[in-house]
């Protein structure tokens, strides 16, 4: 490990997750060197219309991308790895290490991206060491989580070692056999730990998170009540639940149909790498099922979390179109809401007891465990590492509020800890901790159809016509800045008590009123008409009008005014071309 001669500072700057559930980032910097630990990304809210991802804002990234030496990867949850392909579109990452599973499902997100030349992809097995740049090395230590191949990062710095727990949960009796490593923790602890980044999402829980195998008699039980056709949904990254499922389906003497993507990708590289090991034949196609008794199918689906496009919410919505809910089926949410998703789920689970499936869900039935700590995992992880400095990661606030609680009961000091947001800069010495300055935060919108960012500006149109509806107004102007007709008046989704005649009526008022107090301001040279700044007219015509519609609807719908202007004189175009009338369209 390179010493600290010069003394400079570790700057530690979480990008997302925290104060919110998901598109964790991190950035590690020292002196001209960053790195990068995670890049995740997050679901819309229902507010986020036409919104498909969610990642955090990548600008002091995109400023700074000369220094990005590469990227370490704790696992494959889509929340921890996400937002790569995304970012690699904007700069490049060197070099990223990770668990071969998160890398396995990585490389087909590059690919499918066309992002693959952008970066190497190095797999890694537990407590290997990985140097990045001169000033970083990364220690992998495995850990137990909802996910296989899960790990827990010790990052040598010239400052010391800091632990990043990664998403984790102390499982004694895991379902693949993986155990955490305690011991490798408990070593670091005894040579000292500079500062602990850990989970905080259960913080507010109390005892420990139940093992994973504490799910399967419960499963089994409903797989024993179900007479119909049964179907499960739970994370498509849920590699152990699938496994126990899997199990479970060849005990029944089901067979297996799996429906969405992100599922069928997912046990497809598990079974490659060993994490899930069963015959071919447990799987069968859709079409193969149908003539098949309905006690011996089993359809394992993706939309546990309610998302619009997932395989459950399709069904529940009757818009799947080869598979369709009747009575006698059994339903199982073999996962719990994430916050801001319950609503989404409530809605799903009503819509397939409408249709007449039974559904079992909820805590009570213990079909789901976590796959993070509750209060006395996250006292085991402090009381192994005994960090001299302390920083609750990934959750809300109330729970990095509370983990910091947990950890002066464990003796830190108040004053060697800090809860921070998204964007903070935490600048750490051998002898200090404190937030030195603030990057850019927030969020990025990628489309619905994966192409290009949503600005804020758009994001707030489409919101107002969601909220407010559309106006359209259409308006021919000649060159003495009269209106050439009656302007047309296209509204949708508008609540008024106003007649539409006379609010076309009041429309051409304002217009004329408009351009006879200001016409002057754009067309100020007698005899050159072709001077006429036709962009700023336009743009004072729509804020204009925006305000009297206001005013006068009380609401603030989505104005978009298309202006038709009249052809230049032929002597005043320099290339001999007459223009043709032009119209523009921009919404206010």
């Amino acid at each position: 490990m390179v010493k600290n001669e010069a003394n400079s500072a570790l700057k530690i700057i979480p990008l997302g997750g925290l104060h919110e559930i998901g598109k964790n980032t991190c950035v590690f910097e020292y002196e001209d060197e960053i790195i990068l630990l995670d890049a995740g990304l997050a679901f819309p809210t229902e507010a986020m219309h036409g919104v498909n991802i969610v990642l955090p804002d990548t600008t002091y990234l995109r400023e700074n991308k000369h220094k990005i030496k590469g990227m370490i990867v704790t696992h494959g949850h889509e929340d921890h790895i996400g937002g790569i392909p995304f970012h690699l579109k904007q700069f490049d990452i060197p070099v990223i290490h990770g668990p071969r599973l998160a890398m396995a499902m990585l490389e087909g997100k590059l690919e499918e991206a066309g992002v693959k030349d952008r970066t190497e992809l190095r797999t890694v097995l537990p407590r290997d060491m990985v140097r990045i740049g001169k000033h970083f090395f990364a220690e992998y230590i495995r850990n137990t989580h909802s996910i296989a191949d899960s790990f827990t990062v010790a990052i040598h710095t010239p400052l010391g070692v800091v632990i990043h727990t990664g998403d984790f949960k102390i499982d004694h009796t895991p379902v693949d056999g993986e155990k955490f490593d305690l011991q490798r923790l408990a070593e670091h602890g005894e040579k000292g730990v500079l500062c602990l980044l850990s989970d905080s999402t259960n913080a507010e829980l109390p005892g420990f998170t139940p093992s994973e195998r504490a799910v399967f008699p419960n499963l089994d039980r409903e797989f024993s009540h179900a007479t119909g056709r049964l179907f499960v949904t739970t994370f498509s990254s849920s590699v152990h639940r699938i496994n126990m499922i899997l199990q479970l389906a060849r005990k029944h003497n089901r067979v297996v149909t799996i429906v969405g993507r992100s599922m069928l990708n997912l046990i497809a590289h598990a079974r490659n790498l060993g994490y899930i090991k069963c015959e071919d034949s447990l799987f069968q196609p859709l079409h193969t099922v149908r003539g098949m008794p309905d006690e011996r199918v089993l359809i394992l689906t993706t939309g546990s979390q309610g998302e619009r496009m997932a395989a459950m919410t399709r069904i529940a919505n009757k818009e799947h179109p080869h598979i369709k809910i009747r009575k006698g089926d059994t339903v199982l949410f073999s996962a719990n809401p994430i916050p801001g998703n319950t609503i989404a789920v409530v809605n799903t689970i009503d819509k397939l007891m409408i249709q007449g499936a039974k559904v079992v869900y909820g805590r009570d039935k213990g079909i789901h465990v976590s796959g993070h700590g509750c209060q006395e995992d996250q006292k085991l992880m402090i009381a192994l590492t005994r960090p001299k400095f302390f920083v609750p990661f990934h959750g809300e606030h109330r729970m990095l509020v509370k983990h910091s609680e947990t950890a002066q009961s464990m003796g830190i000091p108040a004053e060697n800890m800090i809860i921070i947001q998204n964007g903070d800069v935490i600048e750490l010495t051998e002898t200090s901790i404190r937030v030195a300055g603030k990057v850019a935060s927030g969020i990025e919108l990628v489309d619905t159809s994966s192409s290009g960012m949503v600005s804020s500006k758009v994001l707030e149109e489409r919101q107002r016509m969601a909220s407010e509806g559309t106006v359209t107004i259409a308006a021919a102007i000649d060159w003495s800045g009269k209106l050439m007709a009656k302007p047309e008046l296209h509204m949708q989704g508008v609540v008024t008590s106003i007649e539409r005649s006379l609010l076309q009526k009041w429309v051409q008022q304002r217009i004329e009123e408009i351009l006879g107090v200001r016409w002057t301001e754009f067309s100020p040279l007698e005899g050159q008409p072709a001077d006429t700044d036709w962009g700023g007219l336009q743009e004072t015509l729509e804020r204009e009008l925006a305000r009297s519609m206001r005013r006068e609807l009380q609401c603030q719908p989505a104005l978009t005014l298309l202006m038709q202007i009249p052809e230049e004189p032929a002597a005043k175009v320099s290339d001999g071309r007459r223009r043709r009338t032009r119209s523009t369209a921009v919404a206010s």
